[in-house]
């Protein structure tokens, strides 16, 4: 069990990260100043410290010398972001802003162990991940490996092994990348694949939401201000951009980057050179840029929501991320792999989906794709009062038209001949022909819940069909249940 160490002086936010850290099958212990950890503990045995970046007396990143090669996470206040970049600089592994949520300090804490884990690893490939960038279970480790590789991302679909040859041939130039799907694909997953197979694997990758930082200070974050550029500005600070020289900067919802930040952005990839707010100088960058957005940015530079000249320096390659529902059976091993996991979160090894579950798992649309059906699945086990885990725990509800019609023809003609003696017409039958048939010939001895099983689609489901193709409901069938 892996020992991590809470440097933190707000008492608070110490005892709620350690309960969230325990919860989650850590080992924790905890001080409130770097002193204080000296005094107790031998900090070089832990293996990962996570520490607020201003404490009394040093600061957290006196903890990196401490460590001995332990890596450090730092946390630190939003205001205080831009000294986070001074952090890694000095050797953090990463830095988390407050406020944070659990899945984003979880997500940290278990990518900083499996990096250390398999730091002697000659390659620089990461451990195969679920999609919301968290580990994946070991049971799935040796599947996902043979099936791409050092890709590092669950699934051997062909639209993803399509993807994984496209971030092999891209991921050792320095082109920039725009990485274009669905909120909650994974696409930062793609990203940290481009960085890990290319020669920068060794520099940081400097991951921002653009989404996520106000409009007034986003260009201070990328670019950096000098002393006095703004009200409040009482010290010259970095930029993320200027953070990941030599390395990767991961842009993600570059849509709604500003214009006037655009701008700026736009030099960095033309000249290679960055200038500070309120800097009359520039300076050199080495950064590769990868982008990544849910929304159409052709045409959003069509309306001048976005510079036409950025969109064309970052398609220089264009990476399209399936949705989950495009994805086949994959589906069926990720929901496995976070199952595995939520399973080990809560120390049972029996738990497991139901054939209907399954099936549910497979033809839902799956709109808020993995971060959806992550949510799902946790949800599921933390209901769940046996070991099988039905449909009806996942929260979902599968319609007709989330199936693929063959699907379905071939799940109800399966069932139906094991269901009854009788021969039922199938050959030359399209599936309007053979729904009306089932339904026809079973109504008068099934429940409407009953015909929907065997047909492998909900009651709901059923009722719209049968509105569509006339078929009423027997009255001794409606009255029976």
């Amino acid at each position: 069990m892996p020992h991590i160490l809470i440097v933190e002086d707000e008492t608070i936010i110490r005892s709620a990260l350690r309960r969230l850290l325990e919860r989650n099958q850590y080992q924790v212990s905890e001080a409130g100043s770097v002193q204080e950890a000296q005094e107790r503990f031998s900090i070089a045995t832990f293996d990962l410290i996570v520490s607020d970046l201003r404490l009394p007396g040093a600061p957290g990143t006196e903890l990196i010398k401490l460590g001995q090669g332990t890596p450090v996470l730092i946390m630190t206040s939003y205001a205080s972001l831009r000294s986070a970049v001074d952090s890694m600089k000095m050797g953090a592994v990463d830095y988390i802003a407050k406020p944070f949520d659990h899945d984003e300090m979880l997500q940290a804490v278990a990518r900083i162990l499996r990096d250390r884990q398999n730091a002697p690893a000659a390659a620089p490939a990461a451990e195969p991940r679920a999609s919301n960038g968290k580990a994946a279970p070991a049971a799935d480790k040796a599947g996902a490996a043979a099936a791409n590789g050092e890709i590092g991302i669950i699934g051997s679909c062909p639209p993803m092994q399509d993807m994984y040859s496209k971030i092999r041939k891209v991921a050792p130039t320095d082109s920039n990348v725009l990485i274009q799907g669905e909120s909650g694909t994974g696409k930062e997953l793609v990203a940290r694949a481009l960085h890990n197979l290319s020669r920068r694997a060794k520099a940081p990758m400097i991951s921002v939401n653009c989404a996520a930082i106000p409009e007034t200070l986003i260009e201070s974050e990328l670019f950096g201000h000098e002393k006095g550029a703004f009200t409040g500005a009482s010290a010259g600070r970095a930029g993320l951009v200027e953070a990941a020289d030599g390395g990767t900067l991961f842009l993600d919802e570059i849509g709604e980057l500003p214009l006037e930040a655009q701008a700026r952005l736009l030099r960095v990839l033309q000249e290679g050179e960055i200038r500070r707010v309120g800097s009359v100088q520039s300076q050199k960058v080495d950064v590769r840029l990868i982008a990544a957005t849910h929304r159409d940015l052709k045409n959003l530079a069509k309306a001048g929501q976005f510079r036409e000249d950025l969109y064309y320096r970052l398609h220089v390659i264009a990476l399209k991320l399936p949705a989950l529902r495009e994805r086949g059976s994959d589906v069926n091993e990720i929901a496995s792999a976070f199952l595995a996991r939520q399973s080990a979160r809560i120390g049972r090894d029996d738990l497991h989906f139901s054939a209907e579950a399954e099936q549910a798992i497979r033809h839902y649309s799956w709109p808020g794709n993995v971060r959806e059906l992550e949510n799902a699945v946790e949800r599921a086990v933390i209901l769940s009062e046996s070991a099988e885990i039905s449909a009806d725990l996942l929260g979902i509800d599968i319609e007709l038209s989330d199936l693929e019609e063959d699907d379905i023809l071939d799940n109800a003609l399966v069932v139906a001949s094991a269901a009854s003696a009788s021969h039922e017409p199938t050959e030359d039958l399209s599936l309007e022909d053979y729904f009306q048939h089932f339904v026809l010939e079973h109504q008068d001895h099934m429940t409407e819940t009953e015909l929907a099983r065997k047909l492998g689609v909900s009651r709901k489901c059923l009722w719209e069909r049968r509105q569509r193709l006339g078929i009423p409901r027997r009255k001794s069938n409606a009255t029976s249940e």
